[in-house]
C-alpha cells in the first residue's frame, strides 16, 4: 500500500490509513496517523537505498557505452537539474541545485556520470548559455539544439496571429454573405407582393453593390486562410526534413540537402510574416528560430562524422562491400524504425515500417553482399546498424516530459523533499516498465537487476500492532 498508493501515486498517508481500515488490517496493523509515517519515513530510506545499491553494482558490471544526455532545468521552485540518456530513459542526475550555472552543471553530472562505465558524446537541450558552455567546455562533446524550441518559436510568431487574422476575416465573410442573403430573401418577398415597384428596384442596387463586397470578403478569408496552412506546413516541414535519412525513400540525406530543405520553411514562414504584416515580436521569434539552423547543420554533419568513425571501426573485419550496406541499408532501415515508433500518424507509422522492413529485407537478400557472412556476424551488424541510428538526437522530449511529471507531483505535495525526488528517480528507472516488459535500468546497464519489491518485503520492520482494545464494559 505505501509503495503503490503512497510513493508512486501520492495518496497520502490518511488514505493509506483508511484503507487499512476498510481492509479490517487494522486488527494487526496499527493505522493511525503517526504509526504509518514512520512506516512512509522507512519505506522511502528503503527505496533511496535500493537504488543506490543497484547504481553501485550494476556499474561495476555494465560494459562501456557510448551516450547522449538531455539536459534541462525544472523549479519547485528551487531549481531542480534533470539529465536523461535518451535511448534507455535512464535517470543519470535528478537533483536540487542553489544554481543552474555551468559550474554548477560540471560538478554534479561529473559526479553523476563517475560510477558508470560510459563516454558522453553529446548533449542535447535548449540554448541555455550554462547548458551549451557545459556541454562544449567542460564535456568537450557536440551540443545538438532541441527542434522543439525551434519550432516552439515559429509556432509562437505566426500561428496565433495568423489564426486572429482569420478568424476576423471568417467574421467579415459570415457578415457579408448574411447580408447579401437578407438582401435576397427581401427582393424575393417584394417580387411576389410589390413587383415592378421602387423598393424591388433599390433592392436590386443594393444587391449589385453587395456582391463585390461578399466576393472581396470570400477572397480575402481564402488568402488569410492558405496563409495560415502555409505557416502550418512549414513549421511541421522543419521537424519532417531535419532527418538524416530520406522518409519518403530512406536515402542518406548530408548537411547540404537538410540545410536547403530547412531553408525554403524558413523562407516560407519568412514570406507569411511579410504578406501578414506581423509584428516585431513575431519577426524576432521567428529570427531567433532561424538562427539555430546552423546549430542543426552541425548536428547533422556530427551525426555522418560518428557514422563514418564506426564505418571506419567496421573495415577492420568486413570489406567496403559489406560496410556500404550497413551504411545505407542497416542504418536507415533501423533509423525509420525507431522514427515509425515515435510517429502518431498511425497511417505514416505504418508506412515507415513498411519501408523500413523492404530496406532491411533489401540489405539481407541471399544474393547480397551479407550472403557470405555467419548469423553470428549479421547480427552484430544490425545491432552495430541499431546503435548507430540511435545516435541521431534531435529532441529533449524525455526531460520535458520528465519536467512536467515533477510539476505535477510539486502540485499535489506542495513540496518535493530531496530524499522524495531520490524516490521518484528510484522508481522511474527500476519499476516503470514499457510494452516489452523493461525497465530503464534493463536498457541502460545492459542486464538485469533485483526487483523492487520483493527487497522491499524482506528488508523492511514489520508495521506497529495496534493498541489492544478494551471491553466496553
Amino acid at each position: 500500500m505505501h509503495l503503490v498508493v503512497g510513493q508512486a501515486n501520492d495518496g497520502g498517508i490518511r488514505n493509506i490509513c483508511w484503507l487499512l481500515e476498510l481492509c479490517q488490517l487494522d486488527r494487526f496493523v496499527a493505522t493511525s496517523y503517526c504509526a504509518q509515517q514512520k512506516v512512509a519515513a522507512n519505506i522511502e530510506k528503503a527505496i533511496d537505498q535500493f537504488g543506490q545499491d543497484e547504481r553501485s553494482r550494476l556499474a561495476k558490471e555494465m560494459p562501456h557505452r557510448e551516450i547522449t544526455l538531455c539536459e534541462d532545468e525544472t523549479f519547485h521552485p528551487q531549481i531542480c537539474l534533470v539529465a536523461i540518456e535518451p535511448v534507455s530513459n535512464f535517470i543519470i542526475l535528478e537533483e536540487y541545485a542553489a544554481k543552474r550555472d555551468a559550474p554548477t552543471w560540471n560538478a554534479a553530472i561529473h559526479e553523476a556520470l563517475e560510477p558508470f562505465s560510459i563516454t558522453v558524446t553529446q548533449c542535447v537541450s535548449d540554448l541555455a548559455t550554462a547548458l551549451v558552455s557545459h556541454a562544449e567546455f567542460h564535456l568537450g562533446v557536440h551540443h545538438s539544439p532541441d527542434l522543439f524550441h525551434v519550432q516552439q518559436d515559429a509556432s509562437r510568431a505566426t500561428s496565433g496571429a495568423l489564426a486572429r487574422q482569420t478568424e476576423k476575416a471568417e467574421k467579415a465573410l459570415k457578415a457579408a454573405d448574411n447580408s447579401y442573403l437578407q438582401t435576397v430573401q427581401q427582393l424575393a418577398n417584394f417580387n411576389g407582393d410589390w413587383p415592378n415597384s421602387i423598393k424591388q428596384l433599390e433592392l436590386e442596387q443594393e444587391l449589385k453593390r453587395q456582391l463585390p463586397n461578399l466576393d472581396a470578403a470570400r477572397d480575402e478569408f481564402e488568402t488569410v486562410q492558405a496563409r495560415q496552412h502555409r505557416a502550418r506546413d512549414a513549421r511541421r516541414g522543419l521537424g519532417h526534413d531535419y532527418h538524416p535519412f530520406d522518409l519518403k525513400t530512406g536515402d542518406p540525406r548530408d548537411a547540404s540537402e537538410v540545410e536547403s530543405s530547412l531553408k525554403v520553411h524558413f523562407h516560407t514562414l519568412d514570406q507569411v510574416a511579410a504578406e501578414a504584416a506581423l509584428g516585431q515580436s513575431s519577426l524576432a521569434r521567428l529570427a531567433k528560430a532561424r538562427r539555430v539552423l546552423p546549430a542543426m547543420i552541425e548536428t547533422i554533419l556530427f551525426f555522418w562524422t560518428l557514422i563514418g568513425s564506426r564505418a571506419a571501426k567496421l573495415t577492420e573485419n568486413f570489406s567496403s562491400e559489406v560496410i556500404w550496406v550497413w551504411k545505407h541499408d542497416l542504418v536507415a532501415g533501423c533509423y525509420l524504425a525507431l522514427v515509425a515508433a515515435r510517429c502518431r500518424d498511425s497511417k505514416e507509422r505504418k508506412r515507415l515500417r513498411e519501408l523500413s522492413s523492404s530496406i532491411l529485407d533489401t540489405a539481407k537478400a541471399r544474393d547480397g553482399p551479407l550472403k557470405a557472412l555467419s548469423e553470428e556476424q549479421k547480427t552484430y551488424l544490425e545491432e552495430q546498424a541499431k546503435s548507430a541510428a540511435e545516435l541521431f538526437q534531435r529532441s529533449s522530449s524525455c526531460v520535458e516530459g520528465r519536467n512536467g511529471q515533477l510539476s505535477l507531483r510539486h502540485h499535489g505535495l506542495r513540496e518535493i523533499t530531496a530524499r522524495k525526488l531520490r524516490v521518484l528517480g528510484v522508481l522511474h528507472n527500476f519499476v516503470i516498465k514499457r510494452d516489452d516488459g523493461t525497465t530503464a535500468a534493463n536498457r541502460f546497464f545492459g542486464q538485469e537487476h533485483r526487483a523492487l519489491f520483493p527487497w522491499l518485503v524482506e528488508s523492511m520492520p514489520l508495521p506497529s500492532r495496534p493498541r489492544r482494545r478494551r471491553n466496553a464494559s
